[in-house]
Protein backbone atom coordinates (compact mmCIF):
# COMPACT_ATOMS: atom_id res chain seq x y z
CA UNK A 1 0.00 0.00 0.00
CA UNK A 2 2.92 2.54 1.17
CA UNK A 3 4.29 1.89 -2.66
CA UNK A 4 1.68 2.20 -4.54
CA UNK A 5 1.29 5.53 -2.36
CA UNK A 6 4.42 6.81 -3.39
CA UNK A 7 3.97 5.97 -6.80
CA UNK A 8 0.60 7.78 -6.92
CA UNK A 9 2.30 11.04 -4.97
CA UNK A 10 5.20 10.80 -7.75
CA UNK A 11 2.31 10.99 -10.44
CA UNK A 12 0.95 13.93 -8.97
CA UNK A 13 3.62 16.14 -8.47
CA UNK A 14 4.96 15.21 -12.21
CA UNK A 15 1.61 17.14 -12.88
CA UNK A 16 2.08 19.98 -10.56
CA UNK A 17 5.59 21.10 -11.66
CA UNK A 18 3.93 21.48 -15.00
CA UNK A 19 1.69 23.92 -13.61
CA UNK A 20 1.98 27.45 -14.54
CA UNK A 21 0.06 31.21 -14.44
CA UNK A 22 0.24 32.66 -17.95
CA UNK A 23 2.32 29.50 -19.16
CA UNK A 24 4.88 31.59 -17.49
CA UNK A 25 4.75 31.50 -13.18
CA UNK A 26 5.12 28.13 -11.55
CA UNK A 27 2.25 26.99 -9.59
CA UNK A 28 3.81 23.79 -8.32
CA UNK A 29 2.17 24.26 -4.57
CA UNK A 30 -1.68 24.15 -5.98
CA UNK A 31 -3.10 20.91 -5.71
CA UNK A 32 -6.32 20.14 -7.51
CA UNK A 33 -7.62 17.12 -6.28
CA UNK A 34 -9.14 17.47 -3.06
CA UNK A 35 -8.46 13.70 -1.96
CA UNK A 36 -4.41 13.71 -3.51
CA UNK A 37 -2.20 11.24 -1.94
CA UNK A 38 -0.13 12.82 0.67
CA UNK A 39 3.23 13.03 -0.22
CA UNK A 40 6.28 11.09 0.65
CA UNK A 41 9.70 13.01 1.80
CA UNK A 42 11.50 12.21 -1.40
CA UNK A 43 8.48 14.06 -3.13
CA UNK A 44 8.59 17.37 -0.33
CA UNK A 45 12.01 17.11 -1.33
CA UNK A 46 11.43 17.30 -5.14
CA UNK A 47 8.81 20.02 -5.17
CA UNK A 48 11.01 22.30 -3.05
CA UNK A 49 13.77 21.68 -5.61
CA UNK A 50 11.63 22.51 -8.63
CA UNK A 51 10.28 26.00 -7.18
CA UNK A 52 14.18 26.86 -6.07
CA UNK A 53 15.82 26.54 -9.25
CA UNK A 54 12.99 27.57 -11.61
CA UNK A 55 14.17 30.41 -13.81
CA UNK A 56 10.91 32.22 -12.42
CA UNK A 57 12.31 32.06 -8.72
CA UNK A 58 15.75 34.11 -9.95
CA UNK A 59 14.06 36.51 -11.76
CA UNK A 60 11.72 37.26 -9.15
CA UNK A 61 14.86 37.40 -6.98
CA UNK A 62 16.15 39.97 -9.73
CA UNK A 63 13.11 42.04 -9.42
CA UNK A 64 12.97 42.67 -5.98
CA UNK A 65 16.47 43.30 -5.64
CA UNK A 66 16.54 46.39 -8.42
CA UNK A 67 13.63 47.63 -6.71
CA UNK A 68 16.32 47.74 -3.17
CA UNK A 69 18.75 49.11 -5.29
CA UNK A 70 16.98 52.06 -6.80
CA UNK A 71 15.95 53.03 -3.34
CA UNK A 72 19.06 52.02 -1.45
CA UNK A 73 17.07 49.43 0.73
CA UNK A 74 19.85 48.14 3.10
CA UNK A 75 22.62 51.44 2.59
CA UNK A 76 25.12 49.17 3.91
CA UNK A 77 25.12 47.40 0.53
CA UNK A 78 27.71 49.05 -1.43
CA UNK A 79 26.56 50.96 -4.76
CA UNK A 80 26.99 49.84 -8.58
CA UNK A 81 26.62 46.20 -9.61
CA UNK A 82 28.62 44.64 -6.39
CA UNK A 83 25.61 46.41 -4.51
CA UNK A 84 23.48 45.10 -6.25
CA UNK A 85 24.59 41.22 -6.96
CA UNK A 86 24.47 41.33 -2.82
CA UNK A 87 21.15 42.46 -2.94
CA UNK A 88 20.14 39.39 -5.20
CA UNK A 89 21.89 37.16 -3.97
CA UNK A 90 20.17 37.82 -0.28
CA UNK A 91 16.53 38.16 -2.23
CA UNK A 92 17.87 34.65 -3.87
CA UNK A 93 18.73 33.20 -0.28
CA UNK A 94 15.63 34.21 1.43
CA UNK A 95 13.44 32.43 -1.17
CA UNK A 96 15.71 29.20 -1.40
CA UNK A 97 16.11 29.17 1.88
CA UNK A 98 12.73 29.47 3.01
CA UNK A 99 11.09 27.04 0.70
CA UNK A 100 13.60 24.30 1.54
CA UNK A 101 12.71 24.47 5.24
CA UNK A 102 9.17 25.16 5.17
CA UNK A 103 8.28 23.10 1.88
CA UNK A 104 10.83 20.16 2.84
CA UNK A 105 12.50 20.04 5.64
CA UNK A 106 10.41 20.59 8.30
CA UNK A 107 7.22 19.02 6.30
CA UNK A 108 8.88 15.75 6.42
CA UNK A 109 9.62 16.30 10.29
CA UNK A 110 5.92 17.03 11.02
CA UNK A 111 4.41 14.92 8.73
CA UNK A 112 2.28 18.02 6.92
CA UNK A 113 1.55 18.43 3.11
CA UNK A 114 3.04 21.61 1.91
CA UNK A 115 0.83 22.39 -1.10
CA UNK A 116 -2.64 24.43 -0.82
CA UNK A 117 -5.85 22.53 -1.69
CA UNK A 118 -7.74 24.45 -3.47
CA UNK A 119 -11.56 24.83 -2.27
CA UNK A 120 -13.83 26.17 -5.21
CA UNK A 121 -16.99 25.69 -3.29
CA UNK A 122 -18.93 27.89 -0.90
CA UNK A 123 -19.53 31.58 -0.59
CA UNK A 124 -16.63 33.87 -1.71
CA UNK A 125 -16.03 35.11 2.38
CA UNK A 126 -16.12 31.00 2.69
CA UNK A 127 -13.50 30.55 0.08
CA UNK A 128 -11.38 33.86 1.38
CA UNK A 129 -11.11 32.46 5.12
CA UNK A 130 -10.00 28.99 4.06
CA UNK A 131 -6.96 30.67 2.11
CA UNK A 132 -6.08 32.48 4.64
CA UNK A 133 -6.44 30.33 7.52
CA UNK A 134 -4.30 28.14 5.46
CA UNK A 135 -1.28 29.99 6.19
CA UNK A 136 -1.52 28.80 9.56
CA UNK A 137 -3.23 25.59 9.53
CA UNK A 138 -2.40 22.69 6.75
CA UNK A 139 -3.37 19.03 5.96
CA UNK A 140 -1.45 16.59 7.84
CA UNK A 141 -0.02 13.50 6.37
CA UNK A 142 -3.14 11.64 8.04
CA UNK A 143 -5.70 14.09 5.79
CA UNK A 144 -6.75 15.75 8.81
CA UNK A 145 -6.19 19.66 9.35
CA UNK A 146 -3.72 20.75 11.93
CA UNK A 147 -1.53 23.70 12.99
CA UNK A 148 1.06 24.57 10.35
CA UNK A 149 4.29 24.28 12.17
CA UNK A 150 5.94 24.01 9.22
CA UNK A 151 5.43 26.91 7.23
CA UNK A 152 5.35 29.27 10.78
CA UNK A 153 8.36 27.97 12.42
CA UNK A 154 10.24 27.52 9.28
CA UNK A 155 9.21 31.42 8.05
CA UNK A 156 10.70 32.76 11.01
CA UNK A 157 13.72 29.98 10.91
CA UNK A 158 14.35 31.42 7.46
CA UNK A 159 14.83 34.77 8.83
CA UNK A 160 16.94 34.23 11.32
CA UNK A 161 19.58 32.51 9.39
CA UNK A 162 19.36 35.39 6.78
CA UNK A 163 21.10 37.42 9.53
CA UNK A 164 24.21 35.29 8.42
CA UNK A 165 24.44 37.26 5.25
CA UNK A 166 22.95 40.49 5.47
CA UNK A 167 24.79 43.90 6.51
CA UNK A 168 25.78 43.88 10.36
CA UNK A 169 23.63 47.20 10.79
CA UNK A 170 20.65 45.54 9.61
CA UNK A 171 21.40 42.75 11.25
CA UNK A 172 18.80 41.25 14.69
CA UNK A 173 15.28 40.38 16.05
CA UNK A 174 13.88 43.40 13.33
CA UNK A 175 15.57 41.28 10.69
CA UNK A 176 13.95 38.45 11.71
CA UNK A 177 10.65 39.92 12.24
CA UNK A 178 10.67 41.57 9.21
CA UNK A 179 11.60 38.74 7.10
CA UNK A 180 9.02 36.65 8.65
CA UNK A 181 6.08 39.14 8.46
CA UNK A 182 6.98 39.79 4.72
CA UNK A 183 7.05 36.04 3.94
CA UNK A 184 3.71 35.37 6.12
CA UNK A 185 1.75 38.26 4.43
CA UNK A 186 3.17 37.29 1.04
CA UNK A 187 1.77 33.27 1.41
CA UNK A 188 -1.58 34.53 2.55
CA UNK A 189 -1.87 36.84 -0.83
CA UNK A 190 -0.78 33.95 -2.86
CA UNK A 191 -3.02 31.68 -1.36
CA UNK A 192 -6.17 33.95 -2.28
CA UNK A 193 -4.59 34.48 -5.60
CA UNK A 194 -4.70 30.60 -5.68
CA UNK A 195 -8.39 30.45 -4.55
CA UNK A 196 -9.62 33.33 -6.34
CA UNK A 197 -7.65 33.70 -9.96
CA UNK A 198 -4.78 30.89 -10.72
CA UNK A 199 -7.44 27.99 -11.78
CA UNK A 200 -8.68 30.76 -14.37
CA UNK A 201 -4.92 31.50 -15.88
CA UNK A 202 -3.01 28.77 -15.75
CA UNK A 203 -2.61 25.51 -17.35
CA UNK A 204 -3.57 23.30 -14.23
CA UNK A 205 -4.05 19.92 -13.35
CA UNK A 206 -7.26 18.07 -15.05
CA UNK A 207 -8.29 17.21 -11.62
CA UNK A 208 -11.09 19.18 -10.00
CA UNK A 209 -11.72 20.82 -6.41
CA UNK A 210 -13.60 19.34 -3.19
Amino acid sequence: VSGNRDVIAEEEIQVEIQQRVLGVFPNFYTSYDWNASPLGKKQKFELAYHAMTDPMAFAGAGVLAAYEHLNQVYPAYEYGFEGYNHRFWAEYGNDAISRMITSAALPSLFHQDPRYFYKGTGSVRQRAQYAIVSVVVCRGDNGKRQFNFSRILGTFAAGAISNLYYPSANRGASLVLTTGLIQTAGNIGNNLMREFLYKRISNQSKNGGN
